[in-house]
């Protein structure tokens, strides 16, 4: 099961990493022009700077402490930062109609969820 609980973060931290480096890449006006990210056009630019580098941080914190084995703490941690930002980004999508990136979103919540009580309980490090 460690196995898993491993393939999880690891999937996990490459998405949020590819996702929160291109918030931070990437003008407010480059990312509005995905129409999968239209959220984001209410937003000021900081906003979506700052969960740009929450992800980042977060992916970064699922996989280095485990794998370096200092301050394992910090990975379940992490993940319930990613899932308190997956949850706002549901209710985010609900609010404007976009079932399909909410229910997207509502995948990577239960992946950081899973990691989360995985490393707190029985898989911790």
């Amino acid at each position: 099961m460690n196995l898993v609980v491993w393939i999880v973060t690891g999937l996990l931290a490459a998405l949020f990493l590819m996702a929160g480096s291109m918030k931070l890449a990437k003008s407010k006006e480059q990312i509005v022009t995905d129409p999968r990210m239209g959220w984001a056009e209410p937003m000021p630019p900081g906003v979506i700077k700052l969960i740009g580098a929450a992800e980042v941080l977060g992916a970064l914190g699922l996989v280095l402490p485990g794998a370096l084995e200092i301050a394992t703490g910090l990975v379940p941690a992490a993940a319930i930062g990613l899932a308190v930002i997956m949850a706002a980004a549901v209710v985010t999508h609900l609010r404007r109609g976009e079932s399909q990136s909410a229910a997207l979103t509502v995948v990577l919540l239960a992946g950081c969820l899973f990691v989360a009580v995985e490393r707190l309980g029985p898989r911790s490090f």
